[in-house]
């Protein structure tokens, strides 16, 4: 059982933010712990963060910290153990003619493609509208290094980019930091896509695991981090275990790796 122990150092310095609004919860307040101590900003210790629930925007690592609330749960993905769904397979065929290419670097072109998937579909959100300077900060951090998973479609005769994948590089794996794509593609599920992606790189880099932020049950719009099995869950300090969903929910082996 993998238990939490990086943050038990009580030399570590971190904060707490004020209760806000819960992005994701409606009637419900979030806390943050931050981990703000210099010692912590480097890809050693943000593996170590990661490994404990952490998860990063920006130069910030963070954790939620809600007294009243345990919804946020760190979700990875055994990437050794990890086989496709009969969607999954599906999604992998669909798009089987596009080309996959990764950068260690960010892109000028990259920007574009942001800007027109924030203003099409996160109006109602925080990042609304895009500019270019909150999408450097967003997206690259100098805690640890990128990697971008471009995915081009090729259209009459010409290469066009229809989706980025941010993944941050972690010593025991990647960390999916966020997706955006053409929205004239939304049918092609990109989205869910580019974790195949990530899974595959992952593999070829030889890393365990794949790290998708947090799951939440009752936010719908979160959901699909929950369909790629097996995968651990960050609940009580712990990783734990679950296998793929039966008819009667989801397996749970109350253990982790």
């Amino acid at each position: 059982m993998e238990r939490s122990s990086h943050m038990n150092d009580s030399s570590y310095k971190v904060g707490i933010t004020k209760a806000f609004p819960c992005s994701y919860l409606p009637n419900e307040e979030e806390r943050l712990l931050i981990a703000v101590d210099e010692r912590l900003q480097n890809k050693d210790s943000y593996s170590a963060l990661m490994t404990e629930g952490f998860r990063r925007s920006g130069e910030q690592s963070y954790r939620p910290y809600c007294p009243a609330c345990e919804a946020c749960q760190s979700i990875r993905i055994l990437v050794n153990e990890f086989t496709p769904s009969k969607s999954q397979k599906r999604s992998i065929n669909r798009n089987a003619n596009f080309t996959i290419k990764k950068s260690e670097q960010i892109r000028d072109y990259y920007y574009p493609l942001y800007e027109l998937y924030i203003n099409t579909f996160h109006q109602d959100g925080s990042m609304y509208p895009a500019n270019i300077e909150q999408f450097e900060s967003f997206v690259t951090s100098n805690i640890t290094t990128q990697i971008f998973i471009e995915t081009w479609c090729e259209l009459d005769g010409v290469n066009q980019l229809i989706c980025v994948g941010v993944t941050d590089v972690l010593n025991n794996g990647l960390s999916a930091v966020y997706t955006f794509y053409h929205p004239d593609f939304k049918s092609y599920g990109l989205g869910r896509f580019s974790i195949l992606t990530q899974i595959d790189l992952c593999r070829k880099l030889g890393f365990p695991y794949l790290y998708l932020g947090y799951q939440i049950d009752d936010c719908k719009k979160m959901n699909y981090k929950n369909t790629y099995f097996p995968h651990e869950r960050f609940i009580s300090r712990e990783w734990q275990l679950v296998e793929r969903k039966s008819t009667t929910g989801y397996k749970n082996n109350n253990h982790g790796k």
